[in-house]
């Protein structure tokens, strides 16, 4: 049986969800980013009992396939960012198409339907938390990121960076309080 969860977001979630279905005695048959496949089928009242843990862990079950979709498409962008490896001609609409094999329009359509953002700008958000994130670990150049992220030129990233936060990278490194966002509030 598929178990379609909202907010798996890294490895952490994944071992999070095992423990939770394991705790509820339920045999995993594979775990990945927001989907769980059990070794049988889940008994209605231990159902009940999944969604609750799962509610108090910050994850929730997704029932119709709208939902599942939409996560299923957050979830290949998130691992996307994370690779640090987007090319300057990467194109979001090719990408997500060849990944779920559905015409991007439908995608897109669905996505803004349900998370009332466009898919671009869901995008371009998860990479500026990609940014702020290198930003901190200072780790790579400003350049080096904008390579990684597909940005075009450090101008670029600068003036996205800049439109979203209100703030250049530079005045960011130096804030205090450096509002970061966690992956499953947008």
């Amino acid at each position: 049986m598929k178990v379609f969860i909202k907010n798996m977001v890294c490895n952490r979630c994944i071992a999070a969800v095992e423990k939770i279905f394991g705790e509820a005695d339920i045999a995993i048959h594979s775990v990945t980013l927001g989907e769980v496949q059990t070794e049988t089928d889940i008994p209605t009242e231990k159902m009940q009992i999944l969604e609750e843990n799962l509610l108090a862990t910050g994850f929730e079950r997704i029932k119709d396939s709208a939902h599942q979709l939409v996560d299923k498409i957050k979830n290949i962008i998130i691992i996307k960012i994370s690779e640090l490896d987007i090319d300057e001609d990467f194109l979001l609409s090719e990408y997500l198409s060849s990944k779920i094999h559905k015409d991007y329009s439908s995608l897109s359509k669905t996505f803004s339907q349900n998370e009332n953002i466009t898919l671009e700008q869901f995008f371009i958000l998860h990479k500026i938390e990609k940014v702020k994130e290198l930003l901190l670990y200072n780790e790579f150049t400003l350049t080096e990121i904008a390579g990684k992220l597909g940005y075009k030129s450090v101008q670029h990233l600068s003036s996205q960076f800049r439109n979203i936060t209100g703030f250049t990278p530079t005045e960011f490194k130096k804030l205090k309080d450096h509002q970061r966002k966690t992956l499953d509030s947008f």
